[in-house]
């Protein structure tokens, strides 16, 4: 897998591609505090037959901070942009929290290019506007490091965290190291934005996919999604938490190779 910079919207974005180039195009966008290194057992299982696009948004990984704060558009305007510096068309979009809802905006802004949604530990709406404040005031104050063990209970499923402590400890750097600046500017996205009244008019076919352990967004949440979206499918992953392509990679891998084949998205 080779690494690339692309210049976006005033700043850099870190991208990678792997698998065939006449393959069909699959782009992951990933969560608040991650990199794009969270999909790499997901893009190991996928990668011999679809084209696949992982990147950092901004404020993240090795991807520059820009102005901030942000707002969903702006990510989503990223996204756009790098599909149009890469030269792709018609893509299939995977989004996991925060990057479900850039998936979800780059289907409004632009559906002719999306052939098919799935939509990961996410909703059309994610918390609420004292929720996101309250987060913001205390990185403020503490940094986000104040916050990480915190989070990894809201990431990482109880029998996750028990029996791969190592792991857990690797996820959590990543988390603390992202950009302050980068992580309070998603928080205001994700505190402003807000889809609902975008997805009952989602019309490509969409997978919803959420961990039973999830505590971020848990599955009623991301079941009501399903219901907005016409004709969506949703699938439950028993006893992982948010981030299923961490702890069940497998899993996910054989969901969304399922589900592409019967949409005829392969």
């Amino acid at each position: 897998m080779s690494l690339h910079v692309a210049p976006i919207n005033g700043t850099h974005i870190h991208y990678a591609q792997t698998g065939p180039k006449d393959g069909p195009v699959l782009v992951f966008s990933n969560s608040l505090g991650t990199d794009f290194r969270i999909w790499n057992d997901v893009v190991a299982g996928l990668s011999d037959r679809f084209h696949i696009v992982t990147y950092d948004k901004r404020g993240h990984g090795l991807s520059g901070v820009g102005d901030a704060p942000y707002d969903v558009a702006l990510h989503a305007n990223d996204l756009i942009g790098l599909l149009d510096y890469l030269g792709l068309d018609q893509v299939i979009l995977c989004g996991l929290s925060v990057g479900g809802l850039i998936a979800q905006k780059v289907t409004e802004q632009q559906p002719h290019r999306v052939r098919g949604l799935i939509l990961c530990d996410t909703a059309p709406k994610l918390g609420d506007y004292d929720g996101w404040n309250s987060r913001i005031e205390a990185i403020k104050a503490d940094g986000i490091e104040g916050l990480g063990d915190a989070i990894m209970e809201r990431w990482l499923s109880p029998d996750y965290r028990a029996n791969r402590p190592h792991e857990t400890a690797l996820y959590r750097d990543m988390l603390v190291r992202t950009p302050v600046a980068g992580y309070i500017g998603t928080c205001v996205a994700l505190r402003d934005g807000d889809l609902r009244d975008s997805a009952p008019k989602i019309s490509v076919p969409t997978l919803c996919v959420c961990g039973s352990a999830d505590l971020a967004t848990p599955p009623d949440v991301v079941r009501a999604m399903a219901d907005m979206i016409p004709d969506a499918t949703f699938e439950l992953i028993d006893g992982v938490g948010h981030l299923p392509c961490l702890e069940a990679p497998d899993v996910l891998t054989r969901l969304i190779d399922r589900f592409t084949k019967e949409k005829n998205l392969v």
